[in-house]
């Protein structure tokens, strides 16, 4: 079954969509900046912690071309508390390459953007007929043994986040559960990931955070690992 608007998924889904889609402030435009802004912030990071720290980062560098002409250390100071403050500082890169020479076509040229990241970009600024395939769209995607296009990738993404769940999916819920050869399945516990308490990337985060409020950080080891990142300088400080 292809999610398009003539089949039967494509209709059920787009249908259901059109009632329980969450309203979020990146589906109301088509602008590529923000788009990458919210892409990236999502990277890792629950949807709820994303929406204000979104309109924020928008709020103070509403234009790539504002963004570019920021320190990546003012970048990643705002960045505080979204962790994987690399993606802070690949974003602030990426702005820099598009002011300067434009939007690529090929968007993966662009600083840690990758083969998703480039086609959520694609479909939702550029209109480009593409699928941006993340951990809920595979999940429906191997679990009803159908195929999507383009135009789905929004449901897809509510479907997998909010019905076709990990562990136990909610099929009672789900506009596509009829069609759906594995209704009724529960499934083993995903590997957690690793403690952040006690851990090295904590320590990492707390050199940062010591750095953005002009404290001497006490920790050689993680603010070594941070220079090596680039999220500060060989002298300790914030990059230009």
């Amino acid at each position: 079954m292809a999610c398009t608007r003539g089949s039967t998924a494509g209709q059920l889904l787009l249908a259901w969509f059109g009632v329980q889609g969450r309203p979020l402030p990146w589906r109301e435009t088509r602008d590529p900046y923000a788009i990458l802004v919210s892409e990236v912030m999502l990277q890792q990071t629950q949807v709820e912690r994303v929406v204000p720290r979104y309109e924020r980062f928008l709020g103070r560098w509403p234009t790539v071309e504002a963004l570019a002409a920021a320190t990546a250390g003012e970048v990643i100071v705002e960045w505080q508390g979204l962790g994987y403050n690399r993606r802070a500082l690949n974003l602030h890169r990426a702005a820099r390459a598009v002011a300067e020479r434009g939007w690529p076509g090929d968007l993966t040229e662009l600083p840690g953007i990758g083969p998703y990241t480039a086609a959520a970009i694609g479909n939702f600024a550029f209109g480009r007929d593409v699928l941006p395939v993340d951990t809920n769209v595979r999940r429906v995607q191997e679990r009803t043994g159908a195929s999507f296009g383009a135009e789905c990738a929004q449901a897809l993404f509510d479907l997998g986040a909010t019905v076709c769940l990990a562990r136990i999916p909610r099929c009672g819920e789900c506009p596509l559960a009829e069609l759906c050869p594995s209704r009724g399945r529960r499934y083993e516990p995903l590997r957690k990931q690793t403690r952040f308490e006690g851990s090295f990337r904590q320590r990492r985060a707390q050199a940062l955070r010591d750095v953005a409020a002009g404290r001497k950080p006490g920790d050689d080891e993680a603010v070594a690992a941070l220079v090596r990142d680039g999220l500060l300088t060989a002298e300790g400080a914030l990059p230009d």
